[in-house]
C-alpha cells in the first residue's frame, strides 16, 4: 500500500521510534497521521510543530473510549489505512527480591496490561473501522505492532516486559490469519537496543557497553530505521504474520 495520501494512526507517536515514524510518515506524503500518547508526553505541542496534518489526541491504549476517540479524530483525516502501534512501558521485576518477598504482583500486571492488553485493545478497535474500508492496493489496512528481542531473550528482571512482548510475537499470525478474510495485514517489529528517551536515561558508560554488545553494527539502532521499517511493511503487500527482529544480530544476554 502506497503511503501517500492515506491517514494512519500511531501510538507512543510523542517520541522515540513512534515519533520517527510520524515524521517518515508525513514525509512520505500521507494525508494525516494521528498522535496517541499520554496528556504528559508533549504530543500536543509536536503536532502543532509537524502542521496540519498531525493531531494529538491524549490516549491510555488499554482504554476503549480514549481508543476510539484518536480513531474519531483520525477518520476526519479519511480512512485509516495503517497503525503503527508503538507504545508501552518496562518495568523491572524479580521472582524473588533480594530481602526473599515475592515480586510484585502490581508491577507484573501494570506492565502486561499496557503493553499486551494494550496491544490486543489498539488492534480489535483500529481493525474494525480498517475492516469497512474500500480496498486499497489490494489492502484494507496494515498493523504494525511492536513487540522487543526481550520476547526472545529476556534479561533478568524483565520477566514483565518479556512476557507481554512475547504475547505480542505470539498474535501476531494469529491475527494475521484472523484478519486475512477482512483483507488487513500484521505485521510486527522487534526491535534490539535502540537510542530511545528510555535509554538516554543510562549513563553514557551502559550505553557505550549496550552499543558494544550489537555484533554488526556496534551501535544502538536509531528510531528512523524503525521507521523505515515500519513503512517498509506498509508498502510490501506480501509480508503478513510475520515477526521482524530489527537489532543487529544481537543475543541478548542473561543479565
Amino acid at each position: 500500500m502506497d503511503v501517500k495520501g492515506i491517514t494512519a494512526v500511531v501510538t507512543g507517536g510523542a517520541s522515540g521510534l513512534g515519533l520517527s515514524t510520524v515524521k517518515r510518515l508525513i514525509d512520505s506524503g500521507a494525508s494525516g497521521v494521528v498522535i496517541a500518547d499520554l496528556p504528559s508526553s508533549g504530543g500536543e505541542a509536536i503536532a502543532k510543530e509537524l502542521g496540519d496534518r498531525v493531531r494529538f489526541v491524549a490516549a491510555d491504549v488499554r482504554n476503549p473510549d480514549e481508543v476510539n476517540a484518536v480513531l474519531d479524530t483520525a477518520e476526519t483525516y479519511g480512512p485509516i489505512r495503517a497503525l503503527v502501534h508503538c507504545a508501552g512501558r518496562g518495568g523491572a521485576v524479580r521472582l524473588v527480591n533480594k530481602d526473599g518477598s515475592p515480586g510484585s504482583l502490581e508491577t507484573y500486571t501494570e506492565v502486561v496490561g499496557i503493553n499486551l492488553i494494550g496491544t490486543f485493545n489498539m488492534l480489535r478497535l483500529t481493525a474494525t473501522r480498517m475492516a469497512r474500508n474500500e480496498r486499497l492496493d489490494g489492502d484494507r489496512g496494515v498493523c504494525v505492532l511492536t513487540a522487543s528481542v526481550a520476547a526472545f531473550e529476556g534479561q533478568i528482571g524483565q520477566i514483565p516486559y518479556a512476557s507481554a512482548k512475547a504475547g505480542v510475537v505470539g498474535m501476531t499470525i494469529v491475527a494475521a490469519r484472523d484478519l486475512a478474510s477482512k483483507g488487513i495485514r500484521v505485521c510486527t517489529i522487534a526491535p534490539g537496543t535502540f537510542d530511545t528517551p528510555l535509554l538516554n536515561r543510562l549513563s553514557d558508560e551502559v550505553r557505550a557497553s549496550l552499543a558494544k554488545a550489537v555484533p554488526h553494527p556496534s551501535r544502538l539502532g536509531q528510531p528512523d530505521e524503525y521507521a523505515k521499517l515500519a513503512l517498509h511493511i506498509i508498502d510490501n503487500g506480501v509480508l503478513n504474520g510475520e515477526t521482524i527482529r530489527l537489532d543487529g544480530a544481537i543475543r541478548m544476554a542473561p543479565r
